[in-house]
């Protein structure tokens, strides 16, 4: 990685001339798998080995961690390394024997971050601690319930806070095991921006080809930090195998990215940016200005549907409209994901549109 990137808070203190990168298996599977890994990792760009030991899994009878165990694996990397090392914290108990273990940095999994009662017992665990604790995003795109897991943890005086972003679940068939939604990301540190942002690009791509683009995306965004999965034999991995990748594909990678500054200072490049950033201002007034006229025809057909006693959805015109869209829009170089996202919004607005006229 090229360029130094100023961290923030508790980053600070690691000295890094490169964003934190957290890197090590799924999960924790043997003693001799985990030093393998963290010893292939310790002179790569990796300051922090990372590796699942309690695993929360949708349904029973898919491996679940080999527990408590992997901690004295994982204490023993260290030692041989240097890394330090973090794991995956679900409930007091598990806080206890990570901190009992020397762990350096504890995360909140998205499947806890759903749920105020426990985020609120771990934070209570911590209360006062200097630990660092990073706070995965919930499952589905809840940017409440990510702020409310960040705000527990301030109120119980934990000082050294960051967040995980690893993607959203969604019904839609995508090209993502876990749609990034970024704007969620960016809302949330526009809430919180002294909060180091580090993306979980594994859980995202949910296959190991596009993991390398989303983590150029992320520092493109100034996020301060990647937390990708590595193993040493990624296919025969007990969990998550297609989305991990090998310590010397990690090596390449953290070569081959790129940090943007924050800043251009340059005389000419501000005048031309100022002048791009002027015209992309005057087009986002017409496309506002373009969907009030849309919705005021939206509203005409609301008024006609309730004269002659019409049904406001209407999927076939729908579908129709879509269809075309998608196509105009590979025209205009615009990918099929956006397109459908969009529109299914614009809908969304002409449904409520027209409710509001047939209902009053």
């Amino acid at each position: 990685m090229e360029n130094k990137k100023q961290l923030r808070n508790w980053l600070d203190a690691f000295n890094l001339e490169h964003p934190l990168v957290i890197a090590g298996p799924c999960s924790a599977e043997t003693e001799q798998q985990v030093l393998h890994i963290a010893h292939q990792l310790k002179d790569s760009d990796a300051t922090v080995f990372r590796a699942g030991i309690w695993k929360p899994r949708t349904r029973p009878g898919n491996f679940e961690g080999v527990g408590a165990l992997g901690l004295k694996w994982m204490q023993k990397a260290k030692e041989e390394t240097g890394m330090m090392i973090t794991t995956e914290v679900a409930n007091p108990n598990h806080v206890e024997l990570a901190l009992k273990h020397d762990v350096d940095i504890l995360w909140i999994g998205a499947r806890t971050t759903v749920s105020p009662f426990i985020v609120q017992e771990i934070a209570d665990a911590l209360r006062g601690t200097d630990k660092p604790v990073l706070i995965k995003n919930p499952v589905n795109p809840d940017l409440s319930l990510w702020l409310g897991a960040v705000e527990r943890f301030y109120t119980a005086d934990v000082k050294n806070l960051g967040v995980i972003h690893r993607g959203f679940s969604t019904y839609e068939k995508t090209r993502y095991r876990n749609n990034p939604e970024w704007q969620l990301a960016v809302d949330l540190q526009n809430r919180f921006p002294d909060l180091p942002l580090i993306l979980d690009p594994s859980h995202i791509a949910g296959r190991r080809d596009i993991i390398f683009d989303l983590s150029q995306t992320a520092l493109d965004l100034n996020y301060d930090g990647l937390m990708i999965e590595t193993h040493h034999d990624p296919d025969n991995a007990w969990s998550d195998a297609a989305q991990q990748i090998t310590p010397d594909t990690l090596i390449k990678y953290t070569e081959d990215l790129r940090i943007r500054k924050e800043v251009g200072e340059d005389a000419e490049f501000k005048n031309n940016i100022n002048t791009l950033r002027t015209k992309i201002d005057v087009i986002d007034h017409q496309l506002i200005e373009i969907l009030g006229k849309r919705m005021q025809v939206v509203e005409g057909i609301g008024a006609l549907k309730k004269k002659h006693n019409v049904a406001v959805l209407q999927n076939k015109r729908y579908n129709e409209i879509l269809g075309k869209m998608i196509l105009e829009g590979e025209e205009k170089n615009l990918s099929e994901e956006f397109i459908l996202r969009m529109f299914k919004a614009i809908h969304q607005e002409s449904i409520n549109h027209q409710e509001e006229i047939i209902n009053h």
